[in-house]
């Protein structure tokens, strides 16, 4: 008490900063690249006011214990949580918005093209070739010859075509080798330049290993008899008549590959996949907002993202994912999946099933009896399931809180309901040795189809 008025509660500080310090290093993290700090906040960001009420609390049971009063939340701890989401917001803006709309550029001036032709060279027959660029449609073809040739032509935007020629005239694609490497790129400009591009169209021999990286524009690879990395911000892929391995690295784009001898794999974010006639797998990892297609991947195919965990050993027939649906079509080899929020549908998958699938009805149908165990475990959604009738199975299927609907009878299957609504079918049906059928639901129901 002083001159007759109540001392204010003080603050001990240590919310403000402890989050200044936590903030500050996360900041540093995202500037090295080590951490995405816009996926972390927007998943995240509730914790800073857990962090903040404990803070608090602890603020204040120690004054109890000082016998001191103490404060609860001041308006500078308010407007300090408030700027530093502020200052957080623009480094994210900052990074991500050329990531996210890279097309969204000022070009002013006119377009001035001018043609490139490097003087063909010989090389070792299975030289390593890496080729990069920061933007321009980049094209590989292979040769029998063991010679590098190099053509293409340099596009510049500016306001006259006497800069533009200025400008040209210290631009060009070097070779540089090393070995029997031989790096291939453009030179005399900043390559984020974005009034600047280089196409380039190459030949190499057949059996060389090519790595292609290109920050913004398209890749075709073709007729290559070893391994092809490919990468690229923002472009589409296409890689086609290959003999190794395809290692595909995408940010915005699609991707197409075809006939190869080798494994396909591609990595990151993007638009469309087609894969068709793989004599190797295919394997997808990442987040891609278009359809996944592949079709004769003789190894199968393993898919991760956030929403699906999937693994099918061996695809003669379909396979397609896009938004919200999952459909595979005569597959021989055996299928582990885990899926969320997509309604699955498989036909003439003959190896084993293992399903879990969360929000999204499943549909199975078969041509001929299932000779492998099928297990599905659905939830909130439906299960159908049909087979032919001369089939013979064991089956346990279980529906919670709703109905099973079976056009199978006879045998030792036993149906039960309880008064709660739960739904029970078990037993066996058909005189021959079958596989296990294990169907799991709730809230929707499961049917069980005779097909002829």
């Amino acid at each position: 008490m002083s001159n007759g008025l109540s001392a204010r509660p003080r603050t001990s500080g240590v919310f403000s900063g402890l989050l200044l310090i936590v903030f500050g290093f996360l900041i540093l993290l995202h500037n090295y690249g080590h951490l995405q700090l816009g996926g972390l906040i927007r998943h995240w960001w509730p914790l800073v006011f857990i962090f903040w009420g404990a803070t608090k609390l602890y603020e204040r049971t120690l004054a109890q214990r000082q016998g001191r009063s103490a404060g609860w939340i001041t308006p500078g701890e308010v407007f300090l949580v408030i700027g530093l989401m502020v200052v957080v917001g623009i480094v994210v803006a900052v990074q991500e918005f050329p990531r996210q709309f890279p097309n969204m550029e000022i070009n002013l001036g006119e377009p001035y093209s001018y043609p490139v032709d490097i003087s063909p060279q010989p090389i070792a027959p299975t030289a390593h070739i890496s080729i990069r660029t920061g933007r321009g449609r980049i094209t590989v073809r292979s040769s029998e010859e063991s010679t590098l040739r190099i053509t293409g032509q340099k596009s510049i935007r500016t306001f006259s075509e006497s800069d533009a020629n200025k400008r040209s005239s210290t631009i060009d694609i070097q070779t540089v080798k090393n070995g029997d490497s031989y790096e291939i790129h453009p030179t005399g400009f900043d390559l984020g330049d974005s009034r600047i591009s280089v196409d380039m169209d190459v030949v190499v021999p057949k059996r060389s290993a090519v790595t292609v990286h290109n920050d913004h524009g398209d890749i075709a690879i073709s007729d290559m008899a070893t391994d092809v990395t490919v990468s690229t911000q923002n472009g589409d892929i296409e890689v086609n008549d290959t003999t190794g391995n395809v290692d595909v690295s995408i940010q915005k784009g699609d991707v197409k590959v075809t006939d190869t001898k080798g494994d396909v794999k591609v990595a990151g974010h993007g638009g469309q996949i087609e894969v068709v006639n793989a004599a190797g797998s295919l394997t997808v990892d990442g987040e891609f907002y278009s359809s996944i297609r592949a079709d004769k991947i003789a190894k199968g195919i393993r898919f991760v993202s956030q929403r699906t965990d999937l693994t099918l050993s061996q695809l003669s027939g379909h396979f397609e994912k896009s938004s919200g649906n999952l459909e595979i079509a005569d597959a021989p080899g055996n299928l582990t999946s885990r899926t969320k929020n997509v309604s699955v549908s498989l036909e003439n998958v003959t190896g084993k099933v293992v399903l879990d699938n969360l929000n999204g009805s499943v549909e199975l149908r078969y041509s001929g009896p299932p000779k492998e165990d099928i297990a599905v475990n659905n939830e909130r959604a439906s299960i159908s399931l049909s087979i032919p009738s001369s089939s013979s199975f064991e089956i346990q299927a279980d529906c919670r809180s709703c109905d099973i609907d079976s056009e199978f009878s006879g045998g030792s299957l036993n149906a039960t309901r309880t008064g709660k609504g739960d739904s029970h079918l078990e037993g066996k049906y058909g005189s021959a040795r079958g596989p296990k059928i294990v169907l799991k639901s709730s809230y929707d129901s499961i049917q069980i189809r005779k097909t002829t």
